[in-house]
């Protein structure tokens, strides 16, 4: 007769090891193994390496999950963005989240289509016990903001000036300066015949970029500039708006450099205009395609290391408790010059 093989044996479920049989193997406190674990804890070092030599031979983790409801903070940040087309925004992104883990904090990322609100977000950022919330490329209401502060959590505004009653930190590039600066360099080259592409109309920074634009040549007692409204921040959108400008203009202002970057392949190729004989072309932001050899985009390059240390800076602040009153940071934008101008 023959007998059936018998089935594999199956491996014994690992032996899950907790915090407290870890701090009893090694002859300390709980606090103190929970401490090892905790970026900027106060700890000695040589302490630290016992513990995480300690709970790697041992085959401890910690429950960061458990740790955060015991602390009722959860250390997740959440960033609310919308226009992720947009490639500015992408860069942003990876440099925001490297910053928040280096300063123990994780991220979520929210995306909201582009006009409307972070509001929408703010029922579901709480049932993930979301700490704090940088929103970018997308607003805030006043009513949603006064919501979220009186909850104990924390906001920024990134890349966004808030607007409203309810005062926020804000984070930005100087849009007005750069505005300025955008003009100027356009007026040094005797352009005279300027023009201003607009993005969102709802949007703080393509508003702010216009004011100061306009501000420089009323200042010096020249016309305001021609103004096309784009409608949204794309190549396609700057492709319209520099076939609308043609002959207009000499010079013209994009409010971003992904608008610009339609704008350029629109003048040379459809329009017949070379650039920068018969019309300069300036964008804002300097993403990486601006210097590829086929735009060589003049641009005002937005300071992003900067502002993204700076918001994190806030958080940390308002999350610690040591925060004072609601900051707008300004952070200067530089012109980068190159053959488009």
């Amino acid at each position: 007769m023959e007998v059936a093989p018998r089935p594999p044996a199956t491996p014994a479920s690992p032996t899950v090891i907790t915090a407290r049989e870890l701090a009893r193997h090694l002859g300390v406190s709980q606090s103190m193994v929970s401490r090892a674990f905790s970026p900027g804890a106060s700890i000695a070092p040589e302490m630290r390496a016992r513990v995480l030599r300690a709970a790697e031979e041992l085959g401890y983790r910690p429950n960061v999950i458990a740790a955060a409801l015991s602390r009722r903070r959860s250390s997740i940040v959440a960033i609310v963005m919308a226009e992720l087309t947009n490639p500015f925004y992408p860069a942003v992104l990876e440099q925001l989240t490297e910053a928040l883990q280096a300063a123990g904090l994780q991220s979520l990322l929210f995306t909201v289509p582009p006009g409307q609100p972070a509001d929408s977000c703010l029922p579901l950022l709480r049932q993930y016990h979301v700490d704090a919330v940088v929103i970018t490329s997308a607003s805030l209401s006043s009513a949603g903001a006064a919501e979220w502060l009186g909850d104990g959590r924390a906001a920024v505004l990134f890349n966004r000036t808030a607007a409203g009653p309810t005062a926020l930190d804000s984070v930005a590039c100087d849009n007005l300066a750069g505005g300025r600066a955008a003009a100027e360099a356009l007026l040094a080259q005797g352009r005279r015949r300027l023009a201003f592409v607009a993005g969102r109309a709802d949007t703080s920074t393509s508003q702010d970029r216009e004011r100061g634009f306009r501000a420089a040549l009323a200042e010096r007692g020249l016309p305001p500039p021609l103004r096309v409204e784009a409608g949204d921040f794309s190549y396609e959108a700057g492709h319209r708006a520099a076939l609308a400008l043609t002959g207009e203009a000499d010079g013209i202002f994009f409010a971003n450099d992904i608008l610009a970057l339609g704008g350029l392949d629109a003048l040379r190729h459809e329009s017949g205009l070379r650039v920068p004989a018969d019309v300069a072309v300036i964008g804002f932001d300097d993403i990486p395609m601006a210097a590829w050899p086929a735009y060589r985009l003049t641009t005002l390059r937005q300071p992003v290391p900067a502002m993204v240390a700076r918001a994190v800076e806030l958080l940390q602040a308002r999350l610690g408790g040591t925060a004072g009153p609601p900051r707008g940071e300004r952070l200067p934008a530089e012109l980068v010059a190159r053959q488009s101008l």
